[in-house]
């Protein structure tokens, strides 16, 4: 009968973990929904890209508050810095949108924020760059339909507009 109380003791670690984790969870359940939800890849997809922009946040759920928390045009900057303007620029605006490389995607990312990722998706921080390279251009396209960055909301609260 001892033993329940460290069991509870231990329940309560991983609750608190699993609150942190839920914010990130939510943000890619809403970008697999976003990207089509078809199947388990656009799912996968959803939930690396919403890793990133939650690491890119700061860790703080990936852009609850319109106080300068959407972190997708810190990402875009970040990626326009390095080189990937014209891709950036194509997803954004309204044509066609340019491919990027996983290589180009992990060159731009800082290295502890990539490595992040790729442990929370249980993948190899190269397959990570490959699926954000995959997914990044289709998402950034549907967040910004009139070819700009939508401003002053929550990323959730944008891709939630979005989903129509």
């Amino acid at each position: 009968m001892a033993e329940h109380p460290g069991s509870g003791d231990i329940g309560r670690v991983p609750s608190r973990t699993k609150g942190r984790t839920m914010a990130g969870n939510d943000l890619g359940s809403l970008l697999g929904s976003l990207l089509g939800g078809a199947g388990g890849q656009s799912g996968g997809a959803g939930g690396i890209l919403g890793s990133l922009l939650g690491a890119l946040a700061g860790g703080k759920g990936a852009g609850g508050g319109g106080d300068g928390s959407n972190p997708l045009g810190g990402l875009l900057d970040m990626l326009t810095k390095s080189g990937l303007t014209d891709q950036t620029r194509s997803w954004v605006g309204t044509g066609d949108n340019q491919a990027v490389s996983g290589a180009q995607i992990a060159e731009a990312l800082p290295d502890d924020t990539l490595q992040k990722v790729a442990a929370e998706a249980g993948v190899s921080p190269q397959e990570a760059a490959d699926e954000i390279a995959a997914s990044l251009p289709q998402a950034v396209d549907k967040l910004t339909p009139n070819g700009s960055l939508p401003q002053g909301a929550s990323l959730e609260e944008i891709i939630r507009q979005q989903r129509l």
